[in-house]
């Protein structure tokens, strides 16, 4: 596939929205909306115990309360995606890891965005401290581990449920 133009539509602060052209293997050309994101991480941080997870509101889908895994976007110039890690873990948990793993990249929603996400496991924890984003409402939760069978078919977040779901394979 070959990208054969883009003009952006739309600059947010988060995401811009571009229509862009493209050249598929068989010689068809399409073309596409994209709403194009920076990309993210998330973490899946735990211990032998527990899973530690974040309640927040979320007004994109008109939620009160949204159980996930911390998570962050890439949004500071130059920083790796394992720094942006350990920083929204340090902002929206306020712990700290030993130990970092890549677990797995998602892509949310191909059809229409480019986002990708990094999930990254977390281990070796111990309290850490962060400033988070004046605009957001955390609580931070301790799931035991034992809990994450009764909770993933509650979970709508995909982020969060493949990152819980691997953790519950080992994986």
């Amino acid at each position: 596939m070959r990208l054969l133009g883009s003009e952006t539509l739309f600059r947010g602060k988060i995401v811009d929205v571009a229509r862009k052209r493209f050249r598929r293997a068989d010689g068809r050309e399409v073309d596409r909306e994209v709403v194009e994101h920076p990309g993210s991480v998330a973490i899946v941080a735990h211990d032998e115990e527990v899973v530690y997870l974040v309640r927040q509101p979320r007004e994109a889908i008109e939620e009160t309360e949204s159980l996930e895994i911390p998570a962050g976007t890439l949004d500071v110039d130059g920083e790796s995606e394992l720094d942006c890690a350990a920083r929204e873990l340090r902002e929206e948990a306020k712990l700290e890891a030993e130990s970092w793993r890549m677990m797995h990249v998602v892509y949310p929603s191909p059809g229409y965005v480019d986002e990708r996400i990094a999930i990254y496991e977390a281990t070796g924890l111990s309290a850490g401290s962060g400033r988070a984003d004046p605009d957001t409402q955390i609580a931070v939760v301790a799931l035991p581990m034992s809990d994450l069978d009764r909770v993933l078919p509650e979970i709508h977040d995909a982020k969060t449920f493949v990152g819980l779901a691997l953790l519950k394979d080992g994986r």
